[in-house]
């Protein structure tokens, strides 16, 4: 007996990873982490410390809008390593790319108001931003294939614009007041 409900090597492989390269519309969502350090800035209960003694943002992105919306797709933002200063620096320019992209500031621009813009009160003020973010593919503990987000989409390039669905926003110099994490 051989049918399509026999023989399954014509089947397609069922990998729900979203191509590498995509550019997307996400929202940021923080999951709370219960790790506070006063002394670096780290309030509000939204980091998260690993028993290893890294810090960093637990994120989940949602796509918004396009062929992939409401996928998800999780990753750490850096914040501390233990091993040394490059885990925080890719987390601070992916926070910084993630503000340009949110709040319609080009990269290149270090004017006054674009650097108010990048200020924020806390990490909060990241829960529930848009932002078109750039598709990677990593891979997960298990070693499968696995999206990520490690760069953000600033006004800069070309698709900026028609991923936004608006022009660069216009926002108020002053950073937004963020969420408070759930309990």
């Amino acid at each position: 007996m051989s049918g399509p409900w026999n023989d399954f090597n014509s089947a397609q492989s069922n990998t729900n990873v979203i191509p590498k390269g995509t550019l997307a519309k996400v929202r940021l969502t923080l999951r709370p982490g219960g790790f506070d350090d006063p002394s670096q800035g780290w309030t509000g209960g939204w980091a998260r410390r690993a028993a290893t003694g890294a810090v960093y943002l637990d994120a989940e992105y949602t796509v918004v809008e396009g062929p992939y919306a409401r996928r998800k797709v999780w990753s750490l933002i850096g914040l501390y390593s233990p091993k040394g200063p490059d885990w925080a620096n890719m987390g601070r320019g992916l926070i910084r790319g993630i503000l340009n992209s949110a709040r319609g500031v080009s990269d290149k621009d270090n004017s006054p108001e674009a650097q108010a813009r990048r200020r924020i009160n806390g990490f909060g003020d990241l829960d529930g931003v848009e932002f078109i973010g750039r598709i990677d593919i990593g891979t997960d503990t298990n070693g499968e294939d696995k999206n990520e987000i490690r760069a953000a989409v600033t006004p800069d390039h070309r698709d900026y614009a028609a991923l936004m669905g608006t022009v660069a926003p216009q926002v108020s110099a002053a950073p937004a007041q963020g969420h408070a994490p759930q309990q």
